[in-house]
């Protein structure tokens, strides 16, 4: 049986018909990187890359995010989701967000730059307390029109960990040029005060800066992500993605006003 559904993925919406009831599997070899633009902070190379996605009729897990679709239909797509909130996955080398890190499967220290942060303040990460992983909850709506997404959501902290919300706005295009597949995103990300002042700000007796909270931001994104079809099962791909860090400047944790992913490799669908 075939339905419609939209991947869920907090800064990756795609849409793609998928088989419900079944698992959906995919692996991606090759060589990558996610910068860390975090004073002290480890670059997370990128070899292996799963994706697994299971739908029912109405309950879905795509990557790491679990939800239930309220709403249907060729065009609109209304969906209840919940997922790790992923600004914990620069103080924590394995976070489940560095495994399923690049979210944009079909409908659902080489890259750094010398570009420092304003502020003349700077903490090492390895001397603060450890930043807790998030469940974050709530709403996504996908607009498709044609080969466009229009999506937006909005998400709650439902674990007293930061007691702050995030949200999106993204458009993604599906093309092909020739036999390439391509998908170009622009996006961005709204985090609020709580969220940044608990991820990156200071609590008093932290450092010597003591305490230091951070305000809420706007964060544009842009990504691409290309196919390369070698088969029905194997294709080649190509993935890079750009995230503003700039409106942190009020931390000090900040070594660089961008985060970087980019990863080329051969990927099989089981």
């Amino acid at each position: 049986m075939q339905a419609t559904q939209a991947s869920k993925h907090a800064d990756d919406y795609t849409e793609q018909d998928i088989t419900t009831d079944r698992l959906h599997l995919s692996l991606s070899v090759g060589a990558g990187v996610i910068t860390n633009p975090l004073h002290g902070g480890d670059n997370i190379p990128l070899v292996l890359i799963p994706q697994v996605a299971f739908y029912a009729e109405q309950w879905f897990f795509d990557n790491g995010r679990l939800g239930y679709s309220f709403l249907q239909t060729p065009k609109h797509h209304f969906n209840l989701v919940g997922e790790l909130n992923s600004e914990s996955r620069f103080f924590i080398d394995w976070h489940p967000k560095n495994v399923f890190t690049l979210q944009s499967s079909a409908l659902n220290n080489q890259f750094v730059m010398q570009d420092e942060a304003s502020s003349s303040r700077y903490v090492n990460i390895d001397n603060l307390h450890k930043r807790q992983i998030a469940l974050d909850a709530g709403i996504a709506y996908h607009y498709v029109n044609e080969d466009h997404v229009f999506s937006v959501q909005a998400l709650h902290d439902i674990t007293d960990v930061y007691r702050g919300v995030r949200a999106a706005l993204q458009w993604q295009y599906h093309t092909v040029i020739g036999k390439l597949k391509i998908k170009p995103t622009l996006g961005i990300n709204y985090k609020s005060a709580e969220l940044n002042s608990y991820f990156y700000g200071l609590n008093e007796g932290e450092t010597q800066f003591g305490k230091i909270d951070v305000g809420s931001s706007w964060q544009p994104y842009a990504k691409i992500d290309a196919r390369w079809p070698l088969s029905k099962a194997d294709s080649l791909r190509f993935h890079v993605a750009y995230y503003d860090y700039s409106a942190m400047d009020g931390s000090p944790l900040f070594e660089r006003t961008y985060s970087m992913t980019a990863f080329i490799g051969f990927d099989r669908t089981f």
